[in-house]
């Protein structure tokens, strides 16, 4: 009965500070964007075929009507593990990407080289900016970290990640900071950060607020945080 009075009281306690967070004005603009998120891994000594077959991917899928963004990643101490970040204006604009020959055929080259499935996850925005053509730098660090938020303190878990987003938007060095939600797993969430330094990052994750995030964060997660850094291939 303690431990059931402590754990109580914990919860109530965890709601008052993720809500009484002072936020800024929203800032989404892209709420009926499709964004996709995709991971996969490939064959030992076959990073250089599957960085090939992106490039290309990549300059062909920019090229389609309703693209908005099309980034294909390395992961930095990994370099056979690859993540692609898609951003669409419709689901129309999207399906026909899917359905292209060029998407089929440079997909269905990867597969001798996967040693895992090509992990496709569809995303709607929760605290997104402009949607600008890609003006990123090739020596800039993406961050793209997991969240996952235990379904009975889902919104204040999605309060947490919301406010975490505006906030670091003022960190310097910060390029993109972005938060999106799974769409089958709405306790599910994606965020996406560019950092044009090593450095800046670094100061990012010794911060007050990402160490009060990652703080709040743990008593309400449902697996172990997640999170990658990657450099962008074209």
């Amino acid at each position: 009965m303690k431990n059931f009075i402590v754990s109580f009281f914990s919860i109530i306690a965890l709601t008052m500070t993720t809500t009484s967070i002072s936020y800024a004005q929203d800032t989404n603009t892209n709420m009926g964007s499709i964004y996709i998120v995709s991971y996969f891994e490939v064959n030992p000594q076959s990073d250089k075929i599957a960085v090939n077959l992106l490039k290309e991917l990549s300059r062909q899928s920019s090229k389609e009507k309703g693209n908005q963004r099309f980034e294909v990643l390395q992961q930095m101490d990994r370099p056979d593990h690859f993540a692609v970040l898609e951003a669409w204006s419709n689901q129309d604009a999207h399906t026909a990407h899917q359905n292209s020959s060029d998407t089929m055929r440079l997909k269905e080259s990867l597969k001798p080289i996967l040693r895992s499935t090509y992990d496709e996850r569809p995303h709607t925005a929760l605290e997104v900016g402009s949607l600008k053509p890609n003006q990123t730098n090739k020596n800039d660090i993406y961050a793209i970290t997991h969240v996952d938020i235990v379904p009975t303190l889902k919104e204040q878990g999605v309060a947490l990640v919301k406010n975490i987003t505006k906030v670091s938007r003022s960190d310097a060095g910060q390029t993109r900071f972005e938060a999106l939600t799974q769409n089958s797993r709405p306790n599910h969430m994606t965020l996406v950060e560019i950092w044009s330094t090593k450095a800046a990052n670094d100061a990012h994750q010794v911060s007050v607020h990402k160490k009060g995030f990652r703080s709040n964060l743990s008593t309400m997660s449902g697996s172990l945080y997640d999170e990658r850094f990657y450099q962008l291939l074209e």
